[in-house]
């Protein structure tokens, strides 16, 4: 196993991951026509906030499958989620413009997504070298080509890729109503009223503590230094336990939805 497949499998494809993905769809829909589509989207059976283990279940097979799938598997995921796809497009009343096969949309997306790998390794307290980040990088450009975007508009470089996030998120924006959407999504308020009051409180806090500035400023929610240090720390605390366990359990959730993936795939069953 070289390093990139070693780093995957001891931390990016780890039940850890899912520490960060509140703060990743914030990062996603903080781009106006990505906010809308997903506000606006009449694709009832890919809502997160209606269906959330479905969606997270798909979410996961796509990392997964993107990063470590064969060529095959690839090409068959992007047919999967290419149909539901097809029918997420603006509307005459919408206030942007927007659909969900444009490339530079869907290059956004896999650019929050190779971001947010990023702090996954950082919550590990990993520091990679430069071949491996790389290779990492090299390998993240999959999950924009999986879809639409063609090989070269992911950016050449790490370093062309820092130019392209600098420039991208000054065009940040979002309306009342998908700010409403996030905040609804940080605090987890779409959960069963117990349930949402139970651990709504802590991910809106490990949300806010995770976002960049711009992102947070966004939502209009405000996290306090003494707070933010505290919840690095707890962040800290489960990254150590995340190193302790045995590596078969620390994949889960990721082996079960990759298996789950091939298996629909081989009966001929939809992922979406």
């Amino acid at each position: 196993m070289n390093a990139l497949d070693d780093l995957m499998e001891r931390r990016l494809l780890t039940g850890l991951s899912l520490v960060p993905a509140g703060a990743n769809v914030v990062m996603q829909l903080s781009l106006a026509p990505v906010g809308r589509a997903v506000l606006e989207s009449r694709v009832e059976s890919g809502s997160l906030t209606r269906h959330p283990v479905k969606r997270a279940r798909t979410t996961l097979s796509y990392l997964a499958l993107a990063m470590r799938g064969t060529e095959a598997e690839r090409a068959w995921l992007g047919r999967e989620v290419s149909r539901p796809h097809r029918g997420v497009r603006s509307g005459e009343a919408s206030p942007v413009a927007y659909d969900a096969f444009d490339p530079s949309l869907q290059l956004w997306v896999a650019a929050c997504l190779y971001r947010g790998g990023l702090d996954v390794l950082a919550l590990y307290g990993e520091s990679p070298d430069a071949p491996t980040l790389d290779a990492l990088y090299e390998r993240s450009a999959r999950l924009a080509t999986t879809l639409q975007v063609p090989p070269e508009a992911w950016p050449a470089t790490r370093a062309d890729f820092d130019a392209y996030w600098r420039a991208r998120t000054a065009d940040l924006s979002v309306d009342e109503a998908t700010r409403r959407y996030l905040v609804d999504l940080v605090t987890l308020g779409f959960l069963p009223r117990p349930l949402a009051r139970l651990v709504g409180p802590w991910h809106a806090r490990a949300t806010l503590a995770l976002l960049d500035p711009p992102f947070r400023a966004l939502l209009g929610l405000e996290l306090g230094e003494p707070e933010e240090a505290r919840v690095r720390r707890q962040l800290a605390g489960l990254a150590r336990l995340y190193r302790m366990l045995p590596p078969a359990l620390a994949r889960v959730p990721f082996s079960w939805v990759l298996r789950d993936a091939r298996a629909r795939r081989a009966r001929g069953r939809p992922l979406t």
